[in-house]
């Protein structure tokens, strides 16, 4: 443990009744801020300058508005990650679905290219059918 001894000399000329009231107090508070001590409001010691630890309350509050802001951010960005993340589902949903309907379109038009083939074939096999038919009466 430190400690600090504070001493003034006081010459008999500045022992003068002349002098303000409360001299000795702003020569003490000189010495003291020489030392790194003030005095609060309260009249206490104090190892920080007064303005030092007003500046110092301000910014602990300031810190403590930018964190609180930063948690209000982070909610905000995560509510919006959430949705974008339900949009994608729901785009990824509506693709997979116009490639199902793409599909079967297609295999819709396999289906009536098959069956016009079919009936192609039937309507020839008609036809050489009609021929014989003709042919025979015919004779």
């Amino acid at each position: 443990m430190t400690h600090l001894l504070l001493t003034a000399t006081v010459t008999p000329s500045e022992q003068n009744s002349s002098r303000e009231p409360g001299w000795e107090t702003a020569m003490a508070k000189d010495i003291l801020g020489e030392a790194g001590l003030h005095f609060d409001e309260l009249n206490k010691l104090r190892v920080l300058d007064p303005e030092v630890t007003q500046q110092t309350i301000e910014l602990k509050e300031e810190c403590k508005d930018f964190v609180d802001k930063i948690g209000q951010f982070q909610k905000i960005v995560g509510g919006l990650i959430e949705l974008v993340d339900q949009l994608a589902k729901e785009a990824e949903n509506e693709k997979m679905k116009a490639i199902g309907a793409r599909n079967l379109l297609k295999s819709i038009a396999k289906q009536r290219e098959a069956q016009q083939q079919q009936l192609q074939a039937l309507i020839a096999e008609k036809k050489m059918q009609l021929e014989r038919n003709s042919i025979v009466i015919l004779i």
